[in-house]
């Protein structure tokens, strides 16, 4: 599936007192301007593929991955969102995924959390790193065709993103899912093995 991506917004600045000060302290214009995301970045999709999507906080990586979830949705593909996963914070976590105690200890354990304690925790009892990876869980948990992850293993440290990125692409190919994620690091390429890696670069 090939897919086209433009995105542009306009800013204008409100030209309140303090406004004016710092723009004549500093030299800074206050024209309106429009600034282009994306213009006309040619995608090519197919199902299954891995999207590692890479580049500085602010580039714009997340907006390209919502823009994706939206081409992909109207093309009549469902897609999953961690961002969107839903969970029960005063539920323990082992409660909260799979048909079966198997099943759900299977989904922890491909996100990276194999800890019988963690099980027992609830999400608000859990760590940033901890309660992502639960989220990743809930995510593979998803029947979609396309799972989306922003800021992919951020909050995890460097070792454990390895490991999760590893289980996760596979558990992805298996399953025949598209997974696309997008992140500021770039050590997770050889655990992901992209088909696609696209570089989001400040313009």
């Amino acid at each position: 599936m090939k897919l086209s991506i433009s995105k542009s917004f306009q800013t204008r600045v409100d030209r309140t007192e303090r406004v004016m000060n710092v723009a004549e302290a500093f030299g800074i214009g206050l024209e309106d301007k429009e600034f282009t995301v994306f213009n006309d970045l040619n995608v090519e999709i197919n199902q299954g593929d891995i999207i590692y999507v890479n580049g500085q906080s602010g580039s714009g990586k997340s907006t390209l991955l919502r823009l994706l979830a939206e081409e992909l949705s109207n093309n009549g593909l469902e897609v999953a969102d961690i961002d969107a996963v839903k969970y029960d914070e005063d539920t323990p976590i082992i409660d909260q995924l799979g048909s079966t105690m198997s099943e759900a200890t299977s989904l922890l354990a491909m996100a990276g959390i194999s800890d019988a304690y963690l099980y027992i925790r609830k999400p608000a009892e859990l760590s940033d790193g901890q309660r992502y990876r639960f989220r990743l869980a809930l995510l593979l948990e998803q029947d979609a065709d396309v799972w989306i992850a922003d800021e992919f293993g951020a909050v995890l440290d460097r070792i454990t993103a390895k490991v999760v990125a590893f289980n996760i692409q596979k558990t992805a190919r298996k399953a025949g899912k598209t997974l696309i994620v997008a992140t500021t690091h770039t050590d997770l390429i050889d655990e992901l093995g992209p088909d696609t890696l696209i570089k989001k670069r400040f313009h």
